[in-house]
């Protein structure tokens, strides 16, 4: 059983919020009884006519995306900050995994979306979903692992209940840019925790050198054809030094696929 009960899928209308929408009902299914909350926010409150119009323009949305679920989708409507409603809406709601659009932009190097900064700022799972992505379910998923030790193994029980209820296989990449004997004695200590949290999920993993992280992970992921790219951000890391999120937000910009990000 997935315990993924509820997914959160920030709305605005726009067709990447769209695309969201699509990809989070697809995920859904039929057959599980996962809830897709759709969160609709705005600067001031609605008026009880604007919120009618909302819930049926939504209706229509939903339904020209022709996908059954067990629990019909439903839209919720708030004001406020974008991202610090998010993220209230995540706790009030018991959200477990967030799905939110994202245009994407592959020159930018530095831009700070609105996806970008929720996967930074959120503290429970994230996909962000670029848009013109193949809407599919994620059988080959890749997690991307540097050489640093994984500081909250459990964090990856999300990404063990998205590999069984796809029955995904997992494969870990490391990108190094010197000697990749030093980068394999340093990541071992991964290893059985890996073997512990994906279980038989847990395909293989990875070594490709590529001085450009980034690139070598876009390019790994196009050559095997991953249909879901997972990262562990480290804006959050305790027992060594936390990194400002660059890496995550670049992926998040620029990648063909969702991106998962585990926090």
């Amino acid at each position: 059983m997935s315990n993924i009960k509820k997914i959160l899928v920030p709305f605005d209308y726009s067709e990447p919020a769209i695309n969201a929408l699509d990809y989070a009902l697809n995920f859904a299914g039929y057959q599980r009884p996962i809830e897709v909350v759709a969160l609709q926010v705005t600067q001031k409150e609605m008026k009880d006519s604007e919120k009618v119009e909302a819930n049926e323009e939504f209706k229509k949305i939903v339904k020209s995306l022709n996908k059954r679920t067990h629990k019909p989708p439903r839209l919720v409507l708030l004001s406020g900050d974008l991202i610090d409603t998010i993220l209230k809406a995540q706790n009030d709601q018991k959200i477990e995994l967030t799905i939110m659009g994202t245009m994407g932009d592959s020159q930018a190097n530095e831009a700070l979306t609105n996806a970008s900064r929720l996967v930074l700022e959120a503290k429970g799972p994230v996909i962000t979903v670029p848009y013109g992505c193949e809407i599919t379910l994620p059988k080959q998923i890749s997690l991307v692992l540097g050489k640093e030790e994984i500081e909250r193994p459990k964090v990856l029980s999300t990404l063990l209940d998205i590999a069984r209820m796809f029955n995904a296989k997992v494969h870990v990449l490391t990108i190094y840019k010197e000697s990749i004997y030093k980068e394999e004695a340093v990541v071992e200590s991964n290893e059985d925790t890996l073997e512990y949290y994906l279980e038989h999920f847990y395909a293989e993993h990875n070594f490709s050198k590529n001085e450009d992280i980034e690139k070598g992970i876009l390019d790994y992921i196009n050559d095997k054809g991953i249909e879901l790219l997972a990262i562990l951000p480290r804006n959050h890391a305790q027992k060594t030094k936390a990194s400002e999120g660059r890496l995550t937000k670049l992926l998040t910009l620029h990648s063909t696929v969702p991106v998962l990000t585990l926090d």
